[in-house]
């Protein structure tokens, strides 16, 4: 129940209408994007590291470090294409999420429209835009996008999670980084890898299967519903 929670109405439409649009033929004219964000701790060390003696030795850090404060950092993928963005930022306000749609719809300028699959935190709204931008703007930045949100409490339909399991992976791993100057540096690195190497993901969770798995159908919410 932590992560599955009540199968209500609203859950399953929210549901079935991300499972579709992942079920589409990849369209070059209607893009699809997976964002998600990821607090990051920048962390310091109190000793330099003693270096590993010889090849295949184990590098020695002490235990105690620097707090050096708190960043945040949007994953964005495009499955179906190979296509990431990984953005550092300082904070997690309304305006950084603005300026991060305006740098999505930058890659797409000639998209007739960007769905975008994201969870329902606050700032994910027009008003972020709006707020940032000036209404008129901010409006029609936001008109570049459909969006579809998770159902509350599953942000595991979002693939924008994988994204950010790969990019701790691969990018973050368990060492300690302790600047965000550093941070932007080692994620435009990995940034350039992933993208030049074009990795895709497979999503293979369907509407079918979710209704095998949840027992539902539609015809038996409809009736509840009536009733």
């Amino acid at each position: 129940m932590w992560c599955i929670p009540k199968i209500t109405n609203q859950f399953i439409t929210r549901m079935e209408d991300i499972l579709d649009l992942y079920d589409l033929p990849y369209n070059p004219l209607e893009p699809v994007i997976c964002l998600d964000e990821k607090p990051y701790q920048l962390l310091g060390n109190r000793r330099n590291p003693i270096p590993m003696k010889k090849s295949g030795g184990i590098r020695k850090t002490d235990y105690e470090y620097i707090r050096n404060g708190t960043v945040n950092i949007f994953c964005a993928v495009e499955p179906k294409k190979g296509r990431h963005f990984t953005v550092v930022t300082e904070k997690k306000k309304g305006s950084d999420f603005a300026k991060m749609l305006k740098y999505l719809a930058g890659y797409y300028p000639n998209a007739k429209v960007i769905h975008l699959v994201m969870d329902n935190y606050s700032t994910h709204t027009m008003k972020s835009l709006t707020d940032y931008f000036e209404e008129i703007e901010g409006k029609k930045l936001w008109d570049k996008f459909k969006i579809h949100y998770t159902p509350v409490h599953a942000s595991w339909l979002d693939q924008a999670e994988i994204e950010i399991g790969i990019y701790s992976s691969q990018c973050l791993g368990k060492r300690r980084i302790d600047t965000i100057e550093k941070l932007k540096k080692e994620t435009a690195a990995w940034n350039k890898r992933v993208n030049k190497k074009k990795l895709k993901f497979e999503w293979r969770f369907t509407t079918t299967k979710a209704r095998e798995k949840f027992k539902y159908s539609r015809l038996n919410l409809s009736q509840n519903k009536a009733d």
